[in-house]
């Protein structure tokens, strides 16, 4: 009985801090979006935003921004130019946020999937069809057990991580006769 004595204030407390109509917050004057306003000479509630106003999405074009074209399929190539600072700074991303489950080649092969119990990372190599705008999709918003890398990854980063994917899907698949003549030439005195 004196335990439940001891314990009658403390569940009053609770009780009493868990009460949303005792929050202050909840208790303030305040419109919300969409409500009537006798404020304003408009009569609404919502306002525009101040002039000079930058919003905090919206200052790219939408199709580098989302990866999908003006029909809402994925774009077939990347909207970005591929170069030598995009690759690198590609593979710089892939090596910190990628590598670790798809392994440097991008084949699946790492210590981190040879772990994994319930589905291994997926080669990359398998992806060779699929639209740039695609795997940059997955990298934004995650596919299956794999988050999305949206929040560590700009926009600009995850379309060089799709450069690199490229990258490293040709380097694995390349063809002799893909390769230019002085390389070609190289490669036949080196393997006679």
């Amino acid at each position: 009985m004196t335990q439940l004595r001891r314990l009658l204030p403390l569940a009053a407390a609770l009780a009493l801090t868990a009460c949303p109509r005792l929050d202050p917050m909840q208790r303030q004057a305040k419109y919300k979006a969409y409500q009537p306003s006798s404020y304003y000479p408009d009569g609404l509630a919502m306002r525009d935003p101040p002039e000079g106003t930058v919003p905090y999405h919206g200052l790219l074009d939408p199709t580098v921004e989302t990866g999908l074209g003006a029909d809402g399929k994925p774009l077939a190539l990347s909207p970005l130019p591929f170069d030598q600072a995009l690759l690198a700074r590609g593979k710089a991303r892939f090596d910190v946020t990628c590598a670790a489950c798809h392994g440097v080649l991008g084949d699946g092969d790492s210590q981190v999937a040879l772990n994994m119990s319930l589905r291994r990372p997926p080669s990359l190599h398998l992806y060779r069809e699929r639209p740039d705008g695609y795997i940059f999709q997955v990298i934004s918003e995650g596919f299956g057990l794999m988050p999305s890398y949206a929040h560590s990854l700009s926009v600009h980063d995850r379309w060089a991580v799709v450069a690199y994917v490229r990258a490293l899907q040709l380097s694995q698949h390349a063809t002799v006769d893909q390769l230019p003549a002085e390389l070609r030439g190289r490669l036949e005195k080196e393997t006679r």
